[in-house]
């Protein structure tokens, strides 16, 4: 692998030095990928106007095609951090707007490219905020291949189209979780659910390795639903920060049910953690997946 700086005459970005991160790689066959620390790309979905799409400039590669905002990363730069970054730069794509569902990611040993594929949680018009772009649209999933698109993006796209429509939601038998680690939880049951909350924050946070949830890919990061009973119900909604608590007004065995049955019905796949045996067979029966609580502690760590 050889690093090169951009040719000369490449344009160069109008806001501040350039990175070290902004540099040619050379694969020994003669290939040429832009960016050191490999590049990110950020696919971002609005389930009412479809996905955001880059018109890029004539000079950029490809330039003419349709593709994803997307750049570069910086040393040290995570792939999440970097699509966000770059959908910033180059289609004022405002912070806070999109949540992260899984990471695709091209590895070609000498160079890797990662597709954030995340969901427009606050809508917002984008705009043309550096020289790379020609123009910016909202195009529904069923007209993408309609458009000249990046080879790159164009080798990718149908397989990434049918992961759009795949939501994975994680659902945590509180009680069952907390009581299989002898912390002495059965003296602060409101503490030991507060303290599961947070490790769970984390874990949305950091993704789960797709082989975990049976799924292709490389990374998601699964919505969660903490359902809680009895004196645990006492956590605050201040506890969590990326994690929704359902408070069981009951049994807490019903509550999951009725949760995997409700969320089954808005089209969602659910993966219900709990090593009760009884609890398994429902939630199977409602169609959910299952896994144990060990496979969730394995996580959490």
């Amino acid at each position: 692998m050889t690093i090169l700086p951009p040719l000369p005459g490449e344009p160069r970005r109008p806001y501040g030095p350039r990175d070290p991160g902004d540099a040619w790689v050379v694969a020994p066959t003669g290939e040429r990928y832009w960016g050191r620390f490999g590049a990110a790309g950020l696919l971002a979905l609005d389930p009412a106007r479809g996905v955001l799409l880059q018109h890029r400039v004539e000079w950029s590669d490809h330039g003419g095609t349709w593709g994803l905002p997307g750049g570069a990363r910086h040393e040290g730069e995570s792939a999440v951090d970097a699509a966000r970054r770059e959908a910033r730069e180059e289609a004022g794509v405002p912070d806070g707007t999109i949540t992260p569902r899984f990471l695709s990611v091209l590895d070609l040993d000498v160079w890797s490219y990662t597709t954030v594929v995340g969901d427009v949680v606050a809508p917002f018009e984008p705009v043309i905020a550096d020289r790379e772009s020609l123009e910016l649209a909202w195009v529904p999933p069923a007209q993408v291949a309609d458009h000249p698109l990046h080879p790159g993006f164009a080798a990718a796209w149908p397989r990434l189209r049918t992961l759009l429509d795949h939501r994975p939601v994680i659902v945590i038998d509180a009680a069952n979780v907390v009581g299989a680690t002898p912390d002495g939880w059965w003296r602060d049951r409101a503490g030991a659910a507060r303290r599961l909350l947070g490790r769970v924050d984390d874990l949305a946070l950091r993704g789960v390795p797709a082989g975990a949830l049976g799924l292709s890919e490389d990374r998601w990061f699964p919505d969660y639903r903490v359902v809680v009973e009895g004196d645990a119900r006492a956590v605050s909604d201040r506890d969590t920060v990326a994690t929704g608590v359902v408070r069981a007004p009951g049994s807490g065995d019903d509550t999951i049910v009725a949760e995997t049955e409700r969320l089954r019905a808005a089209g969602r796949a659910v993966t219900v953690v709990t090593s009760d045996r009884g609890l398994t067979e429902r939630v199977t029966t409602a169609g959910a997946a299952t896994q144990r609580v060990h496979w969730l502690l394995d996580l959490l760590d």
